[in-house]
């Protein structure tokens, strides 16, 4: 399931135009890395949110901007396990 959170979030990259060239589990998705903005940032959240049914709440932004794609992953995998169990 790790794997499949991961290839979407690089394929949703890609879809908006970010280039995955290095970008691997230790790249921050935010200024430091990836480079995503806030608004960037915002619709890779929704776009997890409705492929896979799980939520992010409004104040994660800032968090989500210093994890790593990793981190990420991790973030989405329980959320999907929780939302998948009911």
């Amino acid at each position: 399931m790790l794997d499949e959170i991961r290839q979407f979030v690089l394929e949703s990259l890609t879809d908006m135009n970010y280039s995955i060239d290095g970008v691997d589990d230790d790249t921050v998705l935010g200024p430091a890395g990836a480079d995503l903005e806030s608004l960037a940032l915002a619709e890779l959240a929704v776009r997890v949110e409705d492929r896979f049914g799980v939520k992010f709440d409004d104040d994660e932004g800032e968090q989500l901007a210093a994890m790593t794609v990793g981190e990420f992953c991790q973030t989405v995998l329980p959320r999907v396990q929780s939302a998948s169990a009911h």
